[in-house]
């Protein structure tokens, strides 16, 4: 490559990363290098319907050479960034370094257990192809072991579900696992009936999906509990052993909750790259570990550096910070791209504010069942679970998985059968 072009180096193929390099397609005054420590690019909202036997994960999973490999002026590297030296303009790899020009930032988050870590190995997340596949098995073997079982005690432990956080993944986690129990087992175990399973969602809130209209939240614990699953409000999960997880009220009235499947959803932190561009930079941290951006995403001081996603505390023009979700993600390694070249046209003066256009949010239930609400329109049920399908589809990056995984989603519609029934993690 020619050495007198413009070097931009992007961390992470997720939402934001894909999304920076794709925004920069075609640019033969750019070098782009996109380094990431995984060689694909996940679609990480699809990752619950993996934990819970729908999809496998090569349906939501695209390799990023393949995503990129008609943009010419993009190439990617599988690395492991360790730190950077902003000054010399170098980031660091565990493999090596590179030198950039413009750097964008965004490595994604990780789960958060509020300080108790240990927890982890008890309550798996959902952030990864491995936490997915681990819930997979976890969920699984528990029927599995139920049916070689003797002990009542123990078969309604191993078959008592515990789903920490009434976010959408929390949501769509509970909804799933009264559907395998309810319908997709049916009939198939001779010892224990799987219906008979307790699946609880605990929410530390007064509401589920505290970032949607009061109704939807509504409808949406309405259509959990049609399913069957008991649900705690204003409840916090305070300690989780192997034994299962002791539970707190807003009052402080506890209870322990004998459970062998304890998911967690409860929250997520920043990814540790931000700690190391505080140290190399200087640059503010929230309590969460994200980065203070500046109004168009880079951080004070260092314009050629911009942090984007997850990792990025970037207010909406209000004091509030905007929510760590995938279309935040992709408008703001947008506007970070389109800085660059404006910059480079030379009309990048000034600093204007990267201004975030909410198009909904929305979470399934199960199936044909899902709230969404998009400005002022609300919809939940059916035409809910429509839009939800159609609005992952065209967002799913591979034309190939997006067939794949519509032919698995109308199966699943009509068999209520999950094909993805493997359990393929050893330790569990």
């Amino acid at each position: 490559m020619q050495g007198t072009r413009h070097r931009v180096v992007i961390v992470g193929a997720g939402f934001g990363g894909l999304y920076a390099a794709k925004a920069l397609r075609g640019r033969r005054d750019l070098e782009v290098t996109i380094v990431d420590r995984r060689n694909f690019h996940l679609f990480q909202p699809l990752l619950y319907q993996v934990a819970t036997g729908v999809l496998s994960p090569a349906n939501i999973a695209a390799p990023v050479r393949a995503v990129l490999k008609r943009q010419r002026n993009v190439r990617t590297l599988l690395g492991e960034v360790t730190g950077l030296d902003p000054e010399r303009r170098r980031l660091n790899l565990r493999e090596g370094a590179l030198e950039y020009d413009s750097l964008i930032l965004a490595p994604g988050s990780l789960t958060s257990y509020f300080g108790n870590d240990g927890w982890e190995q008890h309550a798996p997340g959902l952030k990864s192809v491995e936490d997915a596949t681990r819930i997979r098995a976890r969920i699984l073997s528990a029927f599995e072991q139920a049916e070689l079982e003797q002990v009542p005690e123990k078969i309604r432990r191993l078959l008592t579900f515990v789903v920490a956080g009434g976010g959408p993944t929390g949501v769509e986690l509970a909804g799933a696992i009264a559907e395998i129990a309810r319908h997709t087992l049916t009939h198939e175990f001779r010892t224990i009936t799987p219906a008979d399973s307790r699946i609880l969602l605990v929410q530390g809130g007064e509401r589920l999906l505290p970032g949607y209209p009061p109704e939807l939240s509504a409808n949406a614990q309405h259509s959990l509990e049609k399913l069957g699953v008991e649900i705690l409000l204003n409840h916090k999960a305070v300690d989780v052993s192997e034994q299962g997880v002791l539970v707190r009220s807003d009052a402080g009235a506890e209870q322990f909750v004998d459970s062998a499947n304890v998911l967690w959803a409860a929250g997520v932190r920043a990814n540790p790259l931000g700690a190391a561009l505080r140290e190399a930079t200087g640059c503010e941290l929230d309590r969460s570990g994200r980065v203070i951006v500046e109004p168009d995403c880079s951080i004070a001081g260092h314009p050629d550096i911009f942090v984007v996603g997850d990792m990025a505390h970037c207010d909406d023009g209000e004091g509030r910070p905007l929510p760590g979700v995938a279309q935040v993600a992709m408008q703001q390694a947008a506007f970070a791209a389109r800085r660059i070249t404006e910059r480079l046209a030379g009309r990048g003066q000034g600093m204007p504010r990267f201004r975030y256009r909410d198009r909904g949010s929305m979470a399934t239930i199960g199936r044909a069942s899902a709230v969404a609400a998009a400005g002022r329109m609300r919809m939940k049920g059916l035409v809910g679970w429509l839009a939800w399908l159609f609005i992952h589809l065209m967002y799913i990056v591979e034309y190939d998985n997006r067939v794949l995984v519509l032919f698995q989603w109308c199966w699943y519609y009509l068999t209520w059968n999950r094909s993805a029934r493997l359990i393929t993690n050893p330790e569990e």
